[in-house]
């Protein structure tokens, strides 16, 4: 009985440390929630809204850590290559769901040029994949500012005078998507109540969801799953170890393109030189409130982390106000959590990582003395 109860705290103790933030954030959501005063309906619209919006986005990180290579801050360089699209579709004065695709064939090419580029620097950063990937995304941000506020106008022919800075050449900080403003949310419009369902978007987004499950069952997922396991095992059993790691990155940069094309058609609007820039920190952020850590995580992470981490987004501004008369101080919070909620993850990841190498140290030196 002794035993059994043990068994029973032990397994609860573990069960609390490997979800300990979706735990975290479901309690704090619980206490935001009431504060807030926001109505039923109203919560389950904007949830709505933002599951659409930015589960894409998540999804694309799935591969990467598929393959060994954890978080991919290089995602930013896809949403970039989204955006260069969505320039070039307004430009042109494409509408609706051409316009869309339209935008998504031309951030393909070069979503694949710096997913390529990502994955070659990354396979010399083995083991330091996070960080490496961040700072590459920091350098591509300059050379982006650079063909857009200097090239886009002068070198690349842009006519269209609503998207050029006065001066004739760059791109105005903001450019207007309305013709394409929500275009995939209203494709197939459904109304329950007073709540909107974007049936369209959440159709491509369980589309997505299909690919992954099937692309993990193919012989590139299996690739990669070993290569997550050990590299070298899994180049001796003759997989390209360097080849299906490039891979990965190439598609979760491309998959990341056409998630910032959905996302800021859903915006209507563009934040040309900034909206790419927290794209990514937003993203793992949601994907690790959802329990993922980064050596696993599932589509189901993906749903729970993006309900989460937008559900505090949404609340914690009107609760800051409610409770202290500020909503500036929900604006500070929702920025630490952000950052904050990496930060944990990583650290637990860290102390899981080797809490199971001295398990594992421990079960050796106990079959040895065994012998």
């Amino acid at each position: 009985m002794i035993k059994k109860t043990l068994s029973q705290d032990k397994s609860i103790k573990e069960f609390v440390l490997n979800n300990l933030v979706p735990i975290m954030f479901i309690v704090i959501c619980a206490i935001c929630i009431p504060v807030s005063g926001y109505s039923a309906p109203a919560l389950v619209q904007e949830m709505l809204t933002r599951i659409a919006r930015n589960s894409f986005l998540v999804i694309s990180l799935l591969v990467p850590i598929m393959a060994g290579m954890g978080m991919n801050f290089g995602m930013t360089l896809g949403a970039m290559a989204g955006q260069i699209g969505l320039i070039f579709i307004t430009e042109w004065g494409v509408v609706g769901i051409p316009a869309l695709v339209l935008a998504a064939i031309v951030s393909t090419p070069i979503s694949i040029l710096l997913g390529w580029m990502c994955g070659k620097i990354l396979n010399n950063a083995k083991g330091r994949e996070m960080v490496t990937s961040y700072i590459i995304s920091f350098f591509m941000n300059g050379v982006y500012q650079f063909i857009v506020l200097y090239c886009m106008g002068s070198v690349i022919p842009i006519k269209n005078s609503a998207i050029l800075l006065p001066r004739g050449y760059g791109i105005r900080n903001s450019v207007n998507l309305i013709n394409i403003r929500r275009v995939l949310d209203n494709l197939i419009p459904l109304r329950i109540g007073t709540v909107n369902v974007p049936v369209a978007t959440y159709l491509v987004i369980a589309l997505l969801c299909f690919f992954i499950i099937w692309f993990r069952k193919t012989k590139i997922g299996q690739d990669m799953r070993a290569v997550s396991q050990d590299m070298e095992v899994a180049r001796r059993s003759g997989i390209k170890v360097e080849h299906t790691r490039l891979l990965s990155v190439i598609i979760s940069t491309v998959l990341a393109g056409y998630g910032m094309i959905i996302y800021l058609s859903n915006m209507g609007s563009m934040n040309t030189y900034n909206a790419h820039s927290q794209i990514g920190t937003f993203s793992i952020a949601a994907l690790l409130v959802g329990g993922a850590s980064v050596a696993k995580a599932s589509i189901g992470n993906v749903f729970l982390g993006v309900i989460l981490f937008h559900m505090l987004f949404y609340v914690s501004p009107q609760a800051g106000k409610n409770l202290f008369g500020q909503a500036q101080l929900g604006e500070y919070f929702r920025v630490f959590v952000s950052y904050g909620v990496i930060t944990i993850a990583l650290v637990l990841y860290e102390m899981k990582k080797r809490r199971a190498a001295k398990l594992g140290g421990l079960t050796l030196a106990k079959a040895q003395e065994e012998k």
